[in-house]
């Protein structure tokens, strides 16, 4: 599992013209899924993401968390975040999951943000062409990722 954190003053996605989830000051999270991701490396990273102290004190340091400044969290899946580029000049994708093991995953760490997340959470649309609009915080951006723990 892959993820590319940004810490946001507000962001956006639209599908078709229409928003499909906004936030305010939090986190815009970009979620990339492989085919051996499972359970442990959903709820590991939810917690991780929930829990990252990457939101500044009153002195400006980095030493808050998102559940302290109350903030939101918008979702993506961003399959490309698979993509291999080191051979030719078009990305292979082979690392990503295929769509019927992606979105109930997707689905599955939605759900989890959900239910440890005091703030929003908002998420994009599956397998559709969006339009993500962010106004970056710092700015702020992290590669998180979880290999799986084998079981």
């Amino acid at each position: 599992m892959r993820v590319v954190l940004q810490r946001v003053a507000r962001a956006s996605v639209r599908v078709e013209g229409r928003v499909t989830g906004e936030i305010g000051p939090g986190l815009l999270l970009l979620v990339g899924l492989s085919p051996s991701d499972g359970e442990a490396e959903l709820a590991w990273m939810a917690r991780k993401l929930v829990g990252l102290r990457v939101f500044n004190d009153v002195e400006g340091r980095m030493n808050l968390s998102l559940e302290e400044v109350g903030g939101g969290l918008l979702v993506v899946s961003q399959f490309t975040l698979y993509g291999d580029a080191r051979k030719g000049r078009r990305p292979s994708f082979i690392g990503a999951a295929e769509p019927e093991h992606a979105i109930p995953l997707y689905e599955r760490f939605v759900e989890l943000l959900r239910g440890i997340a005091s703030g929003p959470v908002e998420t994009g649309e599956f397998g559709a062409m969006m339009e993500v609009e962010l106004v970056n915080d710092g700015p702020v951006t992290l590669v998180i990722e979880r290999e799986t723990d084998g079981a």
